[in-house]
């Protein structure tokens, strides 16, 4: 068992996240009137003899309050945010921004600063649609002086975003990153907690981005981001489509679902949108001014001459509007790649980086946790993806085959308390291309891990032996690796899927360290000094 372990707390708790995220040294305090008039709330506030209270700062986590605060009460599926109120009040919030049942929750006899005038409620029918929008004009409307290019899709979002990043330094620009992997402030890193951060955060990060200078920022949008408003209030200046397939089907109710909460991205709060369109999603998202991208059709810009090199490069030709048309070498292996290097591509010369700054930055990307090569001298190809749904896992292993000219081996499990419906479909995706595919334990959370497993073992073993590889159940996530390796030999290659950059196994909602890079890396050396 592993040494050390650190308890989680539910998402909709404010005490989920421990550590505060950054803010801006500066901040013009608004006055309350503005702020409510802005959002269109309503103010409650107790006839005193204070003057009306300026906000300097936004939260939806009480133990992040600071003085002068705005705190966003909002529902929950298990609490509401109104029960912190007195705690965030306690540390110098003067607002609270909340709906009627928030409101009912406030005992306002209970808070001396607010019976004397110092503390407002905002009270707004849907408090979270407009926590955005308040948290910009608290922050000085930060995206207003960025631009901002924001990805969304089911795959290929932090990929596309480190393509773009590249290209936007290799033009001169001082670049921020929020993603999935990791947050960065002008070359900065900082651990990334969501995808899309909560809407004070986001929008707090940004004032911090100018202040260190930054022009231009790579953003990765996930549908929970646009669902929750976690991105309103942003202005982005490009807003790119991946692609769509089945994921989240425990938050959305179905895929049309899933799609219209992407499809936000493209409302207007985007200036220019390039979207692929290699599939029908896309299709749907094209309008007149929309710049298309596609690897298989007709398109605003096109690729060819597409060649898989032995090192896992590859190279190909961009054909691009206005008969622009360059030679790409890019590090990161399959067709997938060719299309999430294109969208950036479209996306980079959609805020005029010059072509050859495109080239130079496509090629220097190394993407973590995703086709992650691992190399020690070994004589067979070893790697690390993130692809934890059935499209991704899909494309990830047919990149593997046309990689090599051995077997592929995959090491696959499925996490718990998601989207139930894609386990089976990911056991079917990985046994059909894999000629062993080991199934295990990825972040089982609350759930039975035997149970998850058997789900995907249902997918694999419903096709017929003569339509798919081997395969064997390895609950132990370690011991699963170390199968996969020893089974590896000359030519072959060795894909651990599913959690790609993390460094934690959570189990009973408690996580646990673990990296599958470490223990990939661990497992080809200790064979290695075995054959030795």
């Amino acid at each position: 068992m592993p040494p050390k372990a650190v308890p989680v707390a539910s998402v909709d708790v404010p005490s989920a996240v421990a550590t505060a995220p950054p803010r801006p040294s500066r901040v013009e305090p608004v006055a309350l009137e503005e702020l409510a008039g802005t959002i269109g709330a309503r103010i409650r506030r107790a006839a005193g003899h204070r003057a009306a209270p300026t906000v300097s700062g936004a939260t939806l986590r009480a133990q992040h309050v600071r003085a002068g605060d705005l705190f966003a009460a909002l529902p929950g599926t298990r609490v509401h945010g109104a029960d912190f109120a007195a705690e965030a009040i306690e540390a110098g919030a003067v607002a609270v921004l909340t709906d009627e049942a928030g409101v009912e929750r406030v005992d306002l006899a209970d808070h001396p600063r607010v019976r004397d005038g110092a503390v407002a409620l905002l009270i707004h029918e849907d408090p979270r649609s407009v926590l955005g929008p308040a948290s910009s004009r608290i922050y000085g409307d930060p995206s207003q002086r960025l631009s901002i290019l924001g990805i969304t899709g089911t795959s290929g979002k932090t990929t596309t975003a480190y393509l773009v990043e590249s290209g936007l330094r290799e033009a001169g620009h001082t670049t921020g990153m929020v993603g999935t992997v990791e947050t960065r402030i002008a070359g900065e890193r900082l651990e990334s907690a969501f995808t899309t951060p909560e809407a004070p955060d986001l929008q707090a990060l940004f004032a911090v981005m100018l202040e260190g200078g930054v022009t231009h920022v790579a953003m990765e949008v996930s549908s929970h981001a646009l669902a929750l408003g976690r991105a309103a209030g942003t202005r982005f200046a490009v807003g790119g489509f991946t692609n769509l397939s089945q994921d989240h089907l425990d938050f959305h109710k179905d895929l049309d679902d899933y799609f219209g909460a992407k499809a936000l991205l493209f409302d207007g709060r985007s200036e220019r949108e390039v979207v692929c369109v290699d599939g029908e999603w896309g299709r749907r998202l094209v309008k007149p001014e929309t710049e298309t991208v596609s690897t298989i059709g007709e398109a605003s810009w096109t690729v060819s001459a597409v060649a898989p090199l032995p090192t896992g490069e590859q190279t190909f030709t961009v054909h691009g509007p206005e008969s622009s048309s360059f030679d790409v070498r890019l590090r990161l292996p399959g067709p997938f790649n060719v299309a999430n290097a294109l969208l950036a591509a479209g996306m980079l010369r959609a805020v005029d980086v010059p072509v050859e700054a495109i080239e130079r930055g496509l090629a220097e990307v190394d993407v973590p946790g995703r086709m992650e090569r691992v190399a020690l001298g070994q004589d067979f190809a070893a790697v690390v993806d993130y692809s934890h749904k059935p499209g991704a896992v899909a494309a990830v292993l047919d990149a593997a085959r046309a990689q090599v000219s051995g077997k592929v081996i995959v090491v696959l499990g499925c996490g718990g308390d998601r989207d139930t419906l894609k386990r089976p479909l990911m056991g079917e995706a990985a046994a059909q291309r894999a000629d062993l595919l080991v199934v295990t334990d990825d972040n089982p959370r609350s759930e039975d891990p035997a149970e998850i497993r058997a789900a995907m073992l249902g997918g694999a073993l419903a096709l017929r032996p003569e339509e798919r590889g081997e395969v064997v159940e390895i609950g132990d996530r370690r011991q699963a690796i170390d199968e996969a390796v020893r089974h590896a030999e000359s030519g072959d290659i060795v894909v651990v899927a599913g959690k790609g950059h993390e460094t934690g196994q959570d189990v009973g909602g408690v996580v646990h360290p673990f990296s599958d890079r470490d223990e990939l890396a661990r497992a080809v050396r200790e064979r290695e000094e075995d054959a030795r």
